[in-house]
């Protein structure tokens, strides 16, 4: 069984979103990722993986896997008939790739990640001046589709998603974009995606009012 490393509402929401959609058996584990130690014996997280980030997919073989992406990626092709991900030689794969390098690059690190870890001295003005040129890209994108990639949610969507949901609590109103603020309801109208995410938040509670 496929075993995932997370941490509540972090970018490994994203994979239990996809592995949920994917309808895949998982065994999930908390990782403190301030404390780096992982909730169910306290043992360290970065003995599971040096990087000492979520997400961590540990394969059926034991092999450990890290970064959204690739994670992303491995969740679909483990069960191709749940659409996740385009097959290959579809040219839409790459589309997909582009979609999945842009989310972790351009908003997750480039804004979300410094916004959530660093303290706001005033280092925090470019991201933040850059973040509405970044989002008007899937913005513009999205105006009159569904999804980013063809016609079906796939694993660029979950971790759409998961950027979308973490923007309001760094400060930005994605009703300035029509087109973002629509896809994000219309994303959690599916049935997997809201139990992720409900299910997360209950979690994020919990570690809150018990931390590390």
């Amino acid at each position: 069984m496929l075993q995932l490393y997370f941490f509540p509402m972090a970018c490994s929401l994203a994979s239990r979103i996809a592995l949920m959609e994917a309808g895949l058996d998982a065994q999930y584990h908390l990782a403190h990722i301030w404390t780096k130690t992982v909730a169910d014996d306290g043992s360290d997280f970065r003995d599971v993986s040096p990087k000492g980030a979520v997400p961590v997919l540990v394969l059926e073989n034991g092999e450990r896997l890290t970064e959204s992406a690739a994670v992303l990626q491995y969740i679909a092709d483990a069960k191709p008939e749940a659409g996740l991900a385009p097959r290959f030689g579809d040219p839409d794969r790459y589309r997909l790739q582009e979609w999945l390098s842009f989310i972790g690059a351009e908003i997750h690190k480039a804004f979300l990640f410094p916004t959530f870890w660093y303290k706001d001295d005033g280092s925090l003005a470019k991201p933040r001046a850059r973040i509405a040129q970044t989002l008007s890209v899937p913005s513009a994108h999205l105006a009159g589709r569904e999804f980013l990639v063809g016609h079906r949610f796939t694993v660029a969507d979950a971790h759409l998603t998961w950027a979308l949901l973490l923007l309001r609590p760094a400060g930005i109103d994605i009703g300035q974009w029509p087109s973002l603020s629509a896809y994000l309801e219309r994303m959690q109208t599916r049935p997997a995606v809201r139990e992720a995410i409900a299910t997360e938040m209950t979690l994020r509670k919990t570690v809150a009012a018990n931390p590390a």
